[in-house]
């Protein structure tokens, strides 16, 4: 079948359990050769093939609500909402998202991106349906990695008190990106190896009714032994305690077992949690075989082999950078200790992991708890490192204001992928913390131009004892430049001139560092004099340095790939109102504007926004001239 053809899912109501065998070895066919070209997440959708067929087969979509918690397993469901055309260009500018997008299809109904936002918006749906009347299915999936966060736990509270009609699917392939943890992935464990549970429960029910005299002491004798029972096969009855009606486990691989409990579920009033036992990467041995979350997303890659194709950039990965930075520190001191949000992986901290076993929490998807665990061990003499992307540092905001900033502990904070991302979009460009950490009292935020200066900062935060502090780094590789072999502090709110010059000045830090650098060298070959200065330190501002330069009276140019509003550029001019000196400056802003940036590569969109060493040179050119002819007039 050319998958192109498809507009619609509704040809699957006539498919045969052998048409949708065959069909299922045709989409992952394409799914390995399309994503061998352009990346993708590969693990996560080759494991929901058949399940994503079922659920299509069964349900009417757009009528019945599909939400797919993070998204990254809804390429199957793109396909058969007639997008597969547009595959080629998957997460590249102006392509087909790498997750759900409600302007991309009807039949996309919730946009995701961050874990565990599923049964919260099914909820929304459902109470909206009934209150106006309707009668269609909400069909949250969700795995078993999205389980673990709180958000997840909190709505499965509510669901199971309101007793809503919603049919939760449980996709368990026993990952997230890497193997899952925690006491709850444990119950899952337990749930998976309970095969017989159903058939003994009906088993069980159906001997009772056959008793004579069903009734008194005899009645409740049996019933106490139902429960018992139950609740020796199934320890906890965790779902069904909760006030979910429970199918599973289910083959998600085997067509016959997903229709029959999928229709099972249709016919059962309130909410149904239908587990689905799922592989991650079947299909393609090389994704099958991930132990570690290698293959959950993925750049082109060659199909015989697995082998990547992705370009490797001169220095090493920044998260590397700062992991084994962590790992020197953390010899020489014991009370180092390294927290994660289920990102091991992401963050490389294997290594540290491998080193200091006893020293590395991966707390699972739970941002909030992270937070306020690394407070507790900042007030007991411990030196927390919280390694944590900066949109899922989102997640935990209000612990980073109400339980560190505001008892000052001592924490760490290494927020990761800070800056553009590219090809993972909007839910995932880290442009934000610097507005949501600077305005918080007691808070230190920085960020290096390079590896040298990251392993100095991260030497500088476990050496600070004053309250919580911040280091910022991007996605992608270092310069590759050499670093020292001993490591020390950096003084806080400590700036550094990287090129001198005295017609205007470039205050910028981490990323656009060296475009600042291009654009003063070319100005330069114009007859104008740039200074570049590394503003490494983003909160404190370097005040005697800001003093000096403001009291030169020549322009600055703030630069930040980070959102304007309440940026960095924005805490220049909050110290020069303070100091009654913004009738005696000529400044000009440059970052992100007042928008969400869509996905493509960190050039493309860079351009898009006007960040570029051409942008720059240009805004210089304006604020000189018109300088000059202030001090002229």
């Amino acid at each position: 079948m050319d998958l192109n053809f498809i507009k619609d899912p509704a040809f699957l109501k006539q498919y045969s359990i052998e048409q949708l065998e065959s069909f299922a070895d045709e989409i992952r066919e394409f799914l390995i050769q399309t994503l061998s070209k352009t990346g993708g997440h590969l693990g996560p959708n080759l494991g929901v093939v058949e399940l994503t067929l079922a659920l299509h087969k069964e349900f009417n979509s757009p009528e019945d609500k599909f939400i797919w918690d993070v998204g990254h397993q809804s390429y199957i469901h793109k396909i058969l909402t007639g997008r597969t055309n547009q595959f080629n260009t998957l997460k590249k500018y102006k392509g087909l998202s790498g997750f759900p997008k409600r302007m991309e299809s009807e039949h996309d109904h919730w946009e995701t991106g961050h874990s565990s936002t599923s049964l919260s918006a099914a909820m929304g749906m459902a109470i909206a349906r009934d209150l106006k009347g309707q009668d269609h299915y909400v069909v949250p999936v969700i795995g078993d990695g999205a389980l673990t966060g709180g958000m997840a736990l909190e709505a499965l509270n509510h669901i199971g008190h309101e007793k809503k009609n919603l049919t939760v699917i449980l996709n368990d392939n026993e990952m997230s990106i890497a193997p899952n943890v925690g006491a709850l992935h444990n119950v899952l464990g337990r749930l998976r190896s309970a095969n017989k549970y159903h058939w003994f429960k009906d088993e069980l029910e159906s001997f009772m009714k056959r008793i004579p005299a069903f009734g008194g002491k005899l009645a409740q004798t049996a019933e106490h032994l139902k429960d018992g029972m139950k609740s020796f096969i199934l320890p906890g009855m965790f779902f069904e305690e909760l006030g979910f009606t429970y199918y599973g486990p289910v083959d998600g691989h085997n067509f016959e077992n997903l229709i029959e409990n999928i229709r099972y579920a249709k016919k059962t009033e309130g909410p149904v949690i239908v587990h689905v036992i799922t592989k991650k990467g079947k299909g393609y041995h090389p994704a099958e075989q991930d132990k570690v979350g290698t293959w959950h997303g993925v750049g082109p890659y060659k199909i015989e082999s697995g082998e990547s194709l992705k370009k490797k950039g001169k220095g090493p990965a920044w998260s590397q950078v700062i992991s084994d930075a962590l790992s020197k520190i953390a010899r020489n001191n014991k009370k180092v200790v390294a927290i994660t949000p289920a990102m091991t992986v992401g963050s490389k901290l294997e290594n540290f992991k491998k080193e200091f076993p006893d020293r590395l929490y991966d707390v699972g998807i739970a941002e909030q708890h992270a937070t306020t665990l690394s407070g507790g061990l900042a007030t007991q003499g411990m030196k927390p490192f919280l390694s944590i992307y900066s949109t899922f540092l989102q997640r935990g905001y209000d612990q980073v204001v109400h339980d560190v900033c505001r008892q000052n502990l001592n924490v760490v904070f290494g927020i990761d992928r800070a800056g553009l991302v590219g090809a993972d979009g909007e839910t995932h460009q880290g442009v934000f913390d610097i507005s949501f950490m600077r305005h918080i009292p007691n808070m230190v935020v920085m960020m290096p131009k390079d590896e040298n200066e990251a392993q100095h900062m991260v030497y500088t935060a476990i050496d600070y004892n004053e309250g919580p502090i911040a280091i910022r780094y991007p996605r992608g590789n270092a310069k590759g430049i050499e670093v020292d072999e001993t490591l020390t502090s950096i003084p806080i709110g400590s700036w550094e001139i990287l090129r001198e010059g005295h017609d205007g000045v470039i205050l910028t830090f981490g990323t656009t560092i060296d475009m600042a650098l291009n654009a003063s060298e070319q100005l330069e070959q114009s007859g104008m004099s740039i200074r570049v200065v590394n503003a490494r330190f983003i909160k404190p501002l370097d005040e005697k340095m800001l003093r000096e330069i403001f009291s030169e009276n020549i322009p600055v140019l703030t630069l930040e790939e980070h959102v304007l509003q309440g940026g960095f550029g924005s805490a220049v001019l909050e110290f020069a109102e303070e100091r009654n000196l913004l009738g005696k400056i000529c400044m000009k802003r440059m970052g992100i504007p007042d928008q969400f940036i869509e996905h493509g590569s960190v050039n493309e969109l860079w351009d898009e926004i006007g960040l570029t060493t051409n942008e720059v040179v240009n805004s210089l050119k304006e604020l000189i001239p018109n300088k000059l002819g202030l001090e002229q007039g």
